[in-house]
């Protein structure tokens, strides 16, 4: 595989850029010109991996289904973090066994761009990267991680709820309800009204955007510089729809902690507005603000359509992408 041709900003997808933008560069890299080109190759692709990069795989390598390699940032060059140093960013090479594996880069970067320039959610810094062999990946900014390089305090959901591999089992960070994390962030957090109210746009977001892994463990809380928790980025945002065949929700009770649902919902099998309604209701979004705060979900929002265009997304994936867009779009709208 070779380099692509870049003609829109790999970071931010606007028009008109054979690199990343200046945007994206003050947002993601502090200014620094950085390529869009890493110094090494895939993993997937390489077969004469130096020996540095195998002891990063062996050692540094988050937890999970996907490898994520740890990097810092040198000068203006990007690299594998040795054994005794913390990372500045994580990056997600193409993962294995997944239907349409090589868009899974391109999904992410895609879906995270929609999260904040449509709908205006707070997302960790990102953009789309390319290996030495032309191989994607999916590069994303550490916000646990300050500029100091010491470390700001995280709580994932499944830490809140008490969920652990141990006591629940494999699928423990699946356990449970988004209605049951929401008055968690009540006990936890002292602006829950504010916080939740962002809990509650991003559980929407997930519908809409056909995300079906959002789990305990993609939600956290993380520390401010007074000591209070607030909602962290949005992280691992994804139309899963593209790669599996999965539900509408990833935690297995689904929106809420009994058995409601809406008419809608039992007619059609899928939420409506109503359910969403009630689901704010549930955890503290004031009436007055339901309808403000998912106004911008029930509206065509042309930018979605401009952005996958021009996302790094193949055609067939681009097509599915906006099927599925349209369609959770007319499920919201009852």
């Amino acid at each position: 595989m070779s380099i692509p041709v870049i003609e829109v900003c790999p970071g931010t997808l606007t028009e008109g850029f054979s690199s990343y933008s200046p945007a994206c560069l003050d947002s993601l890299f502090n200014g620094k010109k950085v390529s869009h080109v890493l110094p090494f190759a895939s993993p997937q692709t390489s077969e004469d991996f130096t020996e540095q990069l195998i002891e990063h795989r062996k050692r540094i390598s988050l937890s999970g289904v996907q490898e994520k390699l740890s990097l810092r940032l040198e000068n203006d060059q990007l690299r594998l973090t040795a054994l005794d140093e913390s990372g500045q960013y994580v990056l997600k090479p193409i993962p294995h066994d997944v239907k349409k594996a090589a868009q899974v880069p391109a999904n992410e970067h895609l879906t995270m761009q929609i999260a904040r320039q449509v709908y205006g959610l707070d997302t960790a810094e990102n953009a789309l990267i390319f290996f030495a062999d032309g191989t994607p990946a999916y590069l994303t900014k550490r916000f646990d991680v300050q500029p100091d390089g010491g470390k700001r305090a995280k709580e994932d959901g499944a830490t809140l709820a008490g969920h652990s591999r141990e006591a629940q089992g494999e699928n423990f960070k699946y356990d449970g309800s988004y209605e049951t994390l929401g008055l968690l962030m009540q006990r936890f957090v002292a602006t829950w009204q504010a916080e939740c109210e962002k809990y509650f746009a991003l559980v929407v977001f997930n519908f809409l955007c056909s995300n079906g892994d959002a789990h305990l463990k993609n939600f956290s809380l993380l520390e401010t510089a007074s000591g209070d928790y607030v909602l962290s980025p949005a992280y691992d945002l994804l139309n899963t729809r593209l790669h599996v065949n999965d539900a509408d929700f990833a935690l297995a009770q689904g929106l809420f902690a009994d058995e409601f649902k809406s008419a809608s919902y039992r007619n059609r099998l899928h939420p409506s507005q109503e359910d969403f309604v009630e689901f704010g209701r549930r955890i503290g979004v004031s009436e007055r603000r339901m309808d403000e705060l998912l106004a911008p979900f029930l509206a065509n929002q042309p930018l979605v359509e401009s952005l996958v265009q021009r996302s790094f997304l193949d055609a067939p994936s681009r097509r599915g992408y906006l099927m599925a867009y349209r369609m959770r779009r007319n499920y919201l709208n009852g």
